[in-house]
């Protein structure tokens, strides 16, 4: 890691040209990359990670993979906007990705077709995404990693799509530092 890498992730990514955010009770938007509904027949969770090495998108990962353990019959599938070599290393760092589907999308094509463009700075650097933070670090351990790849402001978002590809749940986040409720989101997309 070096501090050009870190100093990049602070650049403005591109604009992307985005779709409206799916709403609930919508066709949830399928591509090559991910086809929705699964040929399996099972539910799909989504979480559109922030870059690697953010600790919100730490936080949600590892309950995002808690929750995956615990639902076997439920698909879950993390997206990652950080290159492929940036994602192996900070999975590596924080335990893999047992259970987890991971899609390495660096070219934000799927952020862009469920509606995640690029936050505003108050998104990012609000006084309580700023406060949460520092309290999670200090309460759980889970600090800054460093950032290889990947946009500090590129938004993140969650989702829930039943066996028939409707979105039963979710949305973009409204601040940075959203964790989202993953066990709701099962009981949403089992419904």
């Amino acid at each position: 890691m070096t501090f050009q890498k870190e100093a990049a992730s602070w650049m403005f990514p591109s604009q992307l040209s985005t779709s409206p955010i799916p709403s609930i009770g919508a066709n949830a938007p399928s591509t090559s990359k991910l086809h929705l509904p699964n040929p399996d027949e099972k539910p799909t969770i989504l979480t559109f990670l922030r870059h690697c090495g953010c600790p919100f998108a730490e936080k949600t990962f590892l309950s995002f993979r808690a929750a995956a353990s615990a639902h076997p019959s439920v698909n879950f599938v993390a997206v990652s906007h950080s290159a492929q070599s940036a994602t192996n290393k900070w999975l590596e760092a924080i335990g893999g990705a047992d259970n987890v589907r991971i899609i390495v999308d660096n070219e934000r094509e799927l952020f862009a077709q469920w509606g995640l463009g690029v936050s505003s700075f108050w998104h990012v650097l609000n006084p309580a995404s700023m406060w949460s933070v520092y309290k999670l670090g200090k309460e759980q351990g889970i600090w800054n990693r460093p950032t290889e790849s990947g946009s500090r402001w590129q938004t993140s978002g969650s989702f829930a799509v039943d066996r028939s590809g409707v979105v039963k749940w979710g949305g973009a986040a409204v601040r940075a530092d959203w964790i989202p409720d993953f066990e709701e989101a099962v009981k949403a997309a089992e419904k």
